[in-house]
């Protein structure tokens, strides 16, 4: 399996992240124009570092995607606030064929895990995003797997902030089946490029809400490999 780690100056938390990597997996960091060192520490940590010089969560994310090559893809953030180690059933779930993406519901764990203005903004993205596709998920975390051709063929094109809710709001537009599973949601090591401040949360909210007025794309449900 690959695991796409957008990065933005995240030396801190490499090494508890890329130790946490399951066995056999590769971990794909892709480096958003960090100074300082978060590639060449990802890189003596054995991992595969992608440069992407367009800023931007979407432009990293998917630039991880573009330079994965496993059947399956995972998503994680690089801030060592979600344990990449709790991927394993997500990837159990696509592989078997009970779900096509698989989405990590955060539950904070400990003192500003998950800041009230990140937590509201997320609580109004997931009305909107009912009401716009009828899904009724609790959390638009970053934890995720699903299968990489099928997320090819979603042609997503947001580069910024919007790029988790188009790639759910387009696979549900096809159909796929998305399940949520609890995973613990910790402190981040370092400031948060987008939840840390109110400006930052309302950008987010800004490109998400562009994401979930866009008119609904097809694209193919992904096909289940037999057991």
């Amino acid at each position: 399996m690959d695991v796409v780690l957008p990065c933005l100056d995240e030396a801190a938390a490499l090494p508890w992240v890329l130790e946490r990597i399951p066995d056999g997996w590769r971990a794909i960091v892709v480096d958003n124009g960090s100074t300082d060192g978060s590639a060449e520490i990802a890189r003596g940590l054995g991992a595969t570092v992608v440069q992407e010089p367009l800023r931007g969560f979407g432009a990293a994310a998917h630039a991880g995607l573009l330079a994965a090559d496993a059947d399956i893809v995972c998503f994680c953030d690089c801030d060592a606030s979600l344990d990449p180690a709790l991927l394993d059933p997500f990837v159990r779930a696509v592989r078997d064929g009970q779900s096509d993406l698989v989405l990590g519901r955060r539950r904070p764990q400990g003192r500003g895990a998950w800041p009230p203005h990140a937590r509201a903004g997320n609580l109004v993205l997931a009305r909107m995003l009912r009401r716009r596709t009828g899904l009724r998920l609790r959390d638009l975390g970053p934890l995720r797997a699903a299968r990489r051709a099928a997320l090819l063929d979603l042609d997503l094109t947001d580069r910024r902030s919007g790029y988790p809710l188009q790639m759910v709001v387009r696979a549900a537009d096809a159909g796929w089946r998305i399940e949520e599973r609890d995973v613990p949601y910790r402190p981040r090591t370092g400031r948060s490029k987008v939840t840390g401040t109110w400006r930052g949360t309302w950008y987010a909210v800004r490109d998400m809400r562009g994401v979930l007025n866009q008119p609904p794309l097809t694209a193919r449900v992904p096909e289940t490999v037999p057991r």
